[in-house]
């Protein structure tokens, strides 16, 4: 059960009527304030050779302004790295009660040579919870870890996992090796025990295996709900939700409506195919709907809204979604027009009481909810 809020807390004139939280919002870390956060041997490191994977915005097929609003960046520095102008776009703008911050830094760094991994990860924790969680107390954060030195992501998720302020552990769907396979066990060790979640956003490591590189951004873009069932059939057939029967994953801004055709595939094959995977001892989609979240950013938008309503209604598992505005990117969902998209019945519990359950925030009271 959680706490809840006092009616005294701060509104806003375009304040919703129920409790508002955005479950994917990037803040971004300048060099300059992460190198003060590393020791000397990974400074020189830094200086000399920067980073073995480059982000999102520096790979081909690029999108426009970097992949953010026009109007996000602040004077002299990158989108995300100004906690006032996060402030006045979003938090203040919308009323939003709790924010999750997702720094997306963390999937392009957490696969450096391991000791540097940890350091960057760390760094950036580090940089979040100082110039960030210390100044906002609506905001809650991600725990960015060295993914594919699973032994030090442990260490990472440990270090943090005492403090509520963080989470949800970070993991992206672009991995070296699929997400589902034993050497990346230790991170869903630690985290189940520290009674996290895992919050699997797109992105990390541009392979493009499958289908092979694209030629367009458009391509790139809707290819994300592809990854992150990828990810989910990986962990899945695996066993890694037998192994950790209490641990939670959020996909997050992978859309949503793929996910029921998923569950009737995996179910009809996994009827003829038991064999295969005698660990599954229940069907499929019972495991997906037990252990899976979704963020609605980018979720669907058919011209007939009915059809999205009619596709949730097939997944079931409207108590498993959760707002997000995805904000400071192109692609933005204005906290004031995504209920609009959903049901009716389901609204309250999409823009903010789904994810005041799984991470544990205080609902507001004292105002009516629509």
């Amino acid at each position: 059960m959680t706490e809840t809020l006092s009616s005294a807390a701060r509104s806003t004139p375009s304040r919703a009527a129920h409790t508002l939280v955005d479950s994917d919002i990037h803040p971004h870390a300048p060099a300059t304030d992460i190198l003060p956060r590393l020791a000397a041997q990974h400074r020189r490191r830094w200086e000399m050779f920067g980073s073995r994977v480059p982000g999102p915005p520096e790979i081909y097929p690029r999108v426009r302004n970097s992949g953010f609003r026009v109007d996000s960046w602040p004077e002299g520095g990158f989108p995300g790295s100004d906690l006032q102008l996060v402030r006045d776009q979003l938090l203040d703008e919308f009323g939003v009660d709790h924010g999750i911050l997702i720094p997306l830094q963390g999937h392009s760094w957490g696969a450096e040579e391991p000791r540097y991994a940890a350091a960057l990860c760390g760094a950036l924790n580090d940089w979040v919870d100082e110039e960030w969680l210390a100044a906002e107390p609506r905001l809650r954060s991600s725990i960015a870890i060295p993914i594919e030195a699973p032994d030090l992501a442990a260490d990472e998720i440990r270090r943090h996992a005492g403090d509520p302020r963080f989470v949800q552990v970070l993991l992206s769907t672009g991995g070296e090796s699929g997400y589902g396979v034993r050497r990346y066990w230790p991170i869903y060790r630690a985290a189940a025990e520290a009674g996290l979640p895992i919050g699997a956003h797109t992105g990390g490591l541009e392979q493009h295996r499958g289908a092979g590189w694209p030629s367009f951004y458009l391509e790139e873009h809707v290819w994300n709900a592809n990854t992150m069932a990828s990810l989910i059939m990986s962990m899945l057939c695996e066993g890694v939700f037998e192994e950790f029967p209490t641990l939670q994953v959020v996909c997050i801004e992978g859309g949503i409506a793929w996910a029921g055709p998923l569950m009737w595939a995996l179910d009809e094959a996994w009827a003829r195919l038991r064999a295969d995977v005698p660990h599954l001892r229940r069907p499929p989609s019972e495991y997906i709907r037990e252990h899976i979240w979704f963020t609605t950013q980018p979720v669907e938008e058919p011209a007939d809204p009915q059809h999205l309503a009619v596709a949730l209604d097939h997944i079931g598992m409207n108590d498993r979604i959760m707002f997000a505005s995805d904000y400071p990117h192109w692609d933005f969902d204005s906290p004031r027009l995504a209920p609009r998209l959903f049901p009716v019945a389901a609204r309250q519990q999409i823009m903010g009481a789904n994810a005041c359950r799984l991470y544990g925030l205080p609902e507001r009271v004292g105002e009516a909810a629509r």
